[in-house]
């Protein structure tokens, strides 16, 4: 299935970089590096240069914190929406949010994708994405609402539980208007999940490949991937490549990260060891 997010266009085998600039003081990973709008926006210049091929902007702390309304978040994001627009008019832009009231304003900006983690708290969002042609993420959380973390979740089979809650999302959202070519499902690793589950959706994420909507893996220093190790988000990089090769591997094709060069770097030698995609140069043995 071909996938359109924005003037980016991606065959099945296409494996692209989503770079993560989040516009939160609280961001976990970041810390609250890009609330001001000259570093969000160098972060951006940068993640372009280092070969990204969509940019997800964030205005809320996925886990839980301090309160933030939609007005808050519209004054977070939308804005710099519409800067990004302008310095980078072929970007493909995503919008990390579950408000549809977020999600059109953010639309009107120019965003092209509408990256909802919540497992469509808000059926609001799917409309949004109708009304102006944007691509959809559908994913799964376990029914939690939105910012709530996992306590004792238990499943009979996680990945089972994950693609029928996705296809169904993605069914509802055809049903809503939503382009065929827009839409992607995510596992969503650690959302409403503990660390076992999130390994397990990682090592059988070739069953949601096999569901048929285009993939996309947000793995990038996740809680899981620390307990793997016992580190904290500054020594998860190596599990993180790992858990991305695993995925790519499996044919997901949509790659939410925090380092973009390195993650970049681990798909294309994943694409030419499948053979999807050659070498960047061929010369040993050939002379």
């Amino acid at each position: 299935m071909t996938l359109r997010i924005g003037s980016l266009d991606l065959g099945p085998d296409d494996q692209v970089v989503m770079a993560v600039v989040n516009r939160t003081p609280d961001s976990f990973f970041d810390q609250g590096a890009y609330l001001d709008d000259a570093a969000a926006m160098a972060a951006v210049d940068r993640a372009v240069a280092e070969g990204a091929a969509l940019v997800d902007l964030g205005g809320v702390r996925a886990g839980p914190g301090e309160e933030v309304s939609e007005d808050e978040e519209v004054r977070r994001v939308v804005p710099f929406v519409a800067a990004v627009r302008r310095r980078h008019p072929t970007l493909a832009i995503s919008v990390d949010t579950w408000r549809a009231g977020v999600g059109r304003a953010a639309c009107e900006a120019g965003a092209d994708l509408l990256n909802d983690a919540w497992e469509g708290a808000d059926p609001g969002l799917a409309v949004v994405a109708a009304e102006h042609g944007a691509a959809l993420v559908c994913s799964h959380a376990g029914g939690l609402p939105p910012r709530t973390d996992p306590h004792r979740v238990a499943y009979d089979d996680v990945v089972a539980d994950v693609v029928a809650t996705v296809t169904g999302l993605a069914d509802r959202a055809l049903a809503a208007g939503v382009r065929a070519d827009g839409i992607l499902v995510d596992a969503a690793h650690d959302f409403g999940k503990n660390t076992y589950h999130s390994l397990e959706v990682t090592r059988r994420l070739d069953e949601l490949v096999a569901a048929g909507w285009p993939v996309l893996v947000a793995v990038s220093n996740k809680k899981f991937l620390g307990e793997v190790l016992d580190a904290d988000k500054d020594g998860r990089l190596e599990a993180t490549l790992a858990a991305t090769a695993i995925s790519a591997w499996h044919g997901a094709q949509v790659f939410r990260a925090h380092q973009v060069a390195a993650t970049r770097r681990v798909l294309a030698t994943v694409g030419a060891i499948r053979g999807t995609r050659g070498p960047a140069v061929s010369r040993r043995a050939l002379a």
